[in-house]
């Protein structure tokens, strides 16, 4: 196994993949007031190919496939789940910024790219 460089303070990719990687910037946001008051209370999950974390309210990096495609999606878990986002990255080489909103009254999240 080879070592491949790593970036201070970014989740590793840990799906098999021996190509070039990038970074992704994750902006996770929240109108909800409950949830500023309280921001454990109900943490976002972030997905990267599947592969799922429990992250916090505010801004996360990963390691992301550079040569490749890559599926990200966000969702808020409490009884349900619910505020469910996605996004498929496209190939390349530079950083990508990518921004979750959940929509508390429709029931839906975003991501869109910053």
């Amino acid at each position: 196994m080879t070592d491949q460089p790593q970036w201070p303070g970014v989740v590793p990719y840990v799906e098999y993949y021996t190509g070039a990687k990038r970074v992704l910037v994750l902006h996770l946001t929240s109108g909800n007031m409950m949830l500023a008051n309280n921001p454990g209370k109900l943490p976002p999950i972030a997905s990267t190919d599947g592969r799922q974390y429990v992250v916090y309210w505010g801004t996360v990096s990963f390691e992301i496939p550079a040569e490749r495609a890559c599926h990200v999606s966000v969702h808020v878990e409490g009884n349900y789940i619910q505020q469910a986002a996605s996004i498929l990255l496209s190939p390349g080489a530079e950083q990508v910024q990518v921004t979750y909103a959940t929509h508390y009254t429709s029931g839906v999240g975003s991501l869109t790219l910053s």
